[in-house]
């Protein structure tokens, strides 16, 4: 018997988008269902957080919010006061956050040191303490060199080895290594756990939904967040509009973060197509994926995590800026017969799009490349995290490698 009921914090740093929130949630969900006594609380930047439904047992605490410019600087994203200021506020509630929850287990997404460094307090202060501290990567990272430089310069490395005592990382090694071509310590290495691809599954109190096209067979299309998703979808449309071949109706979803006038444009446009509908967002998009007959996207990993789950045929139009992250997801993909790909330097080739939509309904889903464990993600951590639970409070606090 715990003398305390165990409690997980999780750290997601983004404001912007909508990968690394439902990460975290469908993380913090798969917990509280495995244990009936723990408590999940998710730090967030997230401007829409709450308009998602949370299970009993999981809450959030919205830190403010900031965004990434294009030249890579951070501002703001709803007080008028200068970005060092909100960064210090941001970290002031990480950290007091921790100390009041006092958790068992917290762990971190994708960013080392938290924004700008703002988690590097909260790390330090727990580390001589029993909590033990996880980061969590995503499958794919970025290109080697780019992602070894920018580590360099944030102190990734140091902190990997002195801070953290796992590193989860959400894939299997047969598609993607994120950290290969990263000159990182031999303790780091040790700490590497590849969990697999994170399930998704329908929400548990799902909401009525009325099939679209009157229950006619459709292609799902969606852009994520919706934020540099207007040529993905302007590339459908002119399909679409090119009425050279016969398609399945079409549904857009066109994500939180699409700019209003995209939308507008993209409205106008729809309305003139019979088999096309548009909606702007929904946060339980699960059953229009499990309804669909195939489905395009981006390929960021939350979208890629719930193709696999739902095991739809999928054509993916990766982003190549300002990462390659989805770029390398997708052709690992390709290779190993989970997706199709069709490059984003091929827009606005209405021929080849049109060519592809056609042919998307009668590929291979993802379970035809017969790759095994690829969704074990939430067992496996479910797994770790009852291990470290079984010996939280029996052990004095480990002493973290220093470099």
């Amino acid at each position: 018997m715990f003398v305390n009921r165990p409690r997980i914090l999780i750290y997601s740093h983004d404001s912007f988008g909508l990968g690394h929130l439902r990460r975290c949630r469908a993380i913090a969900h798969s917990l509280v269902e495995r244990f009936d006594d723990m408590s999940v609380l998710i730090l967030s930047g997230s401007p829409i957080i709450g308009s998602f439904d949370f299970r009993a047992r999981v809450d959030f605490v919205r830190v403010p919010g900031v965004i990434k410019l294009r030249n890579g600087d951070y501002t703001s994203l709803s007080l008028h006061i200068d970005t060092e200021q909100t960064l210090q506020i941001r970290a002031s509630i990480i950290e007091h956050t921790a100390q009041v929850f006092d958790p068992d287990i917290f762990i971190v997404d994708k960013e080392p040191l938290g924004l700008r460094g703002e988690v590097r307090p909260t790390l330090e202060r727990l580390a001589g303490t029993r909590t033990r501290c996880i980061l969590g990567l995503r499958d794919v990272m970025d290109d080697p060199e780019t992602l070894r430089e920018e580590w360099a310069r944030k102190g990734a490395p140091e902190a990997l080895a002195e801070l953290y005592h796992e590193i989860w990382l959400y894939g299997l090694p047969e598609i993607h290594d994120p950290l290969a071509g990263i000159d990182l310590p031999a303790c780091v290495r040790e700490k590497e756990i590849f969990t697999g691809y994170l399930r998704r599954t329908l929400p548990a109190a799902m909401p009525a939904v009325t099939p679209p096209f009157e229950g006619r067979p459709y292609i799902l299309v969606t852009p994520g967040g919706g934020g540099d998703g207007a040529e993905l979808v302007d590339w459908v449309l002119r399909a679409y509009e090119s009425g050279t071949h016969r398609l399945l109706p079409c549904l857009i979803v066109m994500g939180p973060f699409m700019d209003s006038a995209s939308q507008a444009a993209f409205q106008a446009r729809v309305e003139a197509l019979p088999d096309v509908e548009q909606i702007r967002f929904t946060p339980t998009i699960e059953p229009l994926m499990r309804d669909a007959a195939a489905i395009v996207g981006m390929g960021g990993y939350n979208i890629f995590c719930e193709i696999l789950s739902f095991d739809r045929p999928t054509l993916l139009v990766p982003r190549v800026v300002p990462r390659m992250e989805q770029a390398i997801r997708a052709a690992r993909a390709e290779e190993v017969g989970l997706v199709r790909v069709l490059p984003i330097d091929h827009y606005p080739d209405v021929a080849a799009m049109t060519e592809a939509l056609a042919a998307l309904p009668d590929a291979p889903p993802p379970s035809a490349a017969g790759l095994e464990h690829l969704l074990s993600g939430l067992d496996t951590i479910g797994d770790r995290v009852a291990d470290i639970l079984s010996r939280r409070r029996d052990v004095p606090a480990p002493r973290l490698h220093v470099v």
